[in-house]
């Protein structure tokens, strides 16, 4: 490697453990100041973490590997994945930050749920952190495998474990020490890096192959259906490549993930004020934007890229890295790769931390040491990181895994799991106890059934649309149906229910 390149990579891991010693040192006193920061992040950092700590690694990685392997069709995701960040914005965001605070101080989804329901029984606390374990456990070891391609690829001719173990000590350092502050810091400096990234390769790639006409016609003579919105370039037959309807819904259906992921939420829990999200919003969505076409464009010029150098590419998922390598200096090729990092740290630190805190707040404080102390819990939580980055790790350890392909069922799992029920409790009063576990529980078997279970001559549902739709609306149906067919919840939780919809009304 060269040493420029080194010199940067070097820079950008000081400048990630010096966030996390500074966060340390800040903000780590106690449970709450360790899982949400205090309450007290700014519309910037805000936008900036939840955008970074979403998009991992398959935004600078798997969604241009799959515009390169696919064409424009998958442009459907990105689409998706726009709306359903707005919205997420205007429906969750605002009440969910008040809800939390008026709810008994909420500082996890689970420690939500038992309080929004006044669940005694801890059902609902026990099995949403079993599905935030499960799911993140699964979603962490996908941006680990990132990590490990990244260094095995040519850019750094690594093993595929080393780069696992370099990728989850860094991460696991900081967030183990500086907390959510720490967390959110480093993801507001790892958006802006992404952010930077992926407006610089796309243009300096599609000048040197001589602008965007040459390359969209170079393109287009290589296979016409990598131009078409509705045709799956990755499928030569003209018969069966043609993208369905249901096909289409199954792209846009991405959006649907962004109302139940804990990782993004967490964010709209720890802002200053409701006040501050219509700015956070602005400035998310805008990041959010710029950076998707940046990775599509990414993938699209490297389409004819490939075949005008004469490459062979191995994996289309290190596409990004090609054009870093082969198109800048050392000391911005290791910048670009940095970015990579920056795509697949935040991510990782965000699920380290809310499967920590879930682990800490939902199971050890709530069912073995009810009396532990701020430090005690901290300490645990920190031991809980620990953990969970070697279960990830040992998750991660086959190379053959697609980072698409894993992000996918996790970000189902969740989006079924926990959108319509957040969004519910939220907004209908009437619901209770029973409507949540119902849906939650349909929710996530739905979407493993249809992941898991071969139906149709021994496909699973899953090779015919994307398992968040079924499992989504089975678990809206699963709330309506049981809260309605169960007791009206207890005058105390219409009380705060009520509470919450008055201080909305200030704003």
């Amino acid at each position: 490697m060269e040493t420029g390149t080194l010199l940067s990579l070097a820079l950008y891991f000081i400048a990630m453990l010096g966030i996390g010693l500074y966060a340390y040192k800040k903000s780590t006193d106690d449970i709450s100041g360790y899982m949400l920061g205090g309450r007290g992040l700014g519309p910037g950092v805000t936008a900036l973490s939840a955008g970074a700590s979403d998009m991992s690694g398959w935004m600078l990685m798997g969604l241009p590997g799959a515009i390169y392997v696919s064409g424009v069709s998958q442009l459907w995701i990105a689409v998706g994945l726009v709306v359903g960040a707005y919205l997420n914005y205007i429906i969750v965001a605002p009440r969910l930050r008040m809800y939390t605070e008026v709810a008994n101080d909420s500082i996890t989804i689970p420690d939500y749920f038992a309080n929004r329901f006044n669940d005694k029984a801890r059902l609902l606390r026990v099995f949403s952190s079993l599905v935030i374990i499960i799911f993140f456990t699964l979603y962490t070891s996908a941006s680990l495998v990132a990590g490990g391609k990244l260094f095995a690829s040519s850019a750094f001719g690594l093993e595929y474990s080393l780069g696992l173990w370099v990728t989850a000590g860094v991460v696991c350092a900081y967030t183990l020490f500086g907390g959510f502050l720490a967390v959110s810091m480093t993801d507001f400096v790892q958006g802006c890096i992404m952010f930077v990234a992926l407006v610089l390769v796309p243009i300096v790639a599609i000048f040197d192959l001589g602008g965007i006409t040459s390359v969209t016609d170079q393109v287009g003579s290589i296979n016409p259906d990598f131009l078409d919105f509705f045709r799956d370039g990755a499928i030569a037959d003209p018969m069966l490549n043609q993208l369905s309807f249901l096909g289409i819904i199954s792209l846009l259906a991405w959006g649907l993930g962004y109302f139940g992921q804990p990782h993004i939420i967490v964010r709209f829990m720890a802002i200053r004020s409701v006040k501050d999200i219509p700015a956070a919003r602005r400035i998310g969505i805008t990041w959010m934007t710029v950076s998707i076409i940046g990775a599509m464009v990414t993938g699209f010029v490297g389409i004819a890229y490939v075949v005008e150098t004469k490459m062979v590419l191995k994996d289309a998922e290190t596409i990004f890295i090609i054009f870093s390598q082969f198109l800048f200096h050392p000391l911005i090729a290791g910048f670009l790769l940095a970015a990579i990092l920056a795509a697949i740290m935040s991510t990782i630190s965000s699920q380290l931390l809310v499967t920590s805190s879930s682990l800490t707040e939902d199971f050890y404080k709530a069912f073995l040491r009810r009396g532990a102390s701020q430090k005690e819990l901290v300490l645990v939580g920190r031991i809980s990181v620990l953990i969970v980055s070697l279960v990830a790790i040992a998750l991660a350890w086959n190379p053959e895994n697609t980072i698409l392909s894993l992000v996918a069922n996790a970000w189902a799992g969740f989006g079924a799991a926990f959108g319509p029920v957040i969004i519910l409790s939220l907004f209908w009063k009437r619901m209770n106890r029973h409507g949540a576990l119902a849906g939650m529980l349909v929710g996530a078997a739905t979407v493993l059934f249809c992941i898991y279970v071969p139906v149709i001559d021994g496909q699973t549902l899953s090779s015919f649309v994307y398992e968040i739709i079924p499992g989504f609306i089975l678990c809206t149906i699963a709330v309506i149906v049981a809260s309605l067919a169960t007791a009206e919840p207890e005058q105390n939780i219409r009380s705060t229910f009520e509470e919450m919809e008055r201080e909305m009304e200030k704003y």
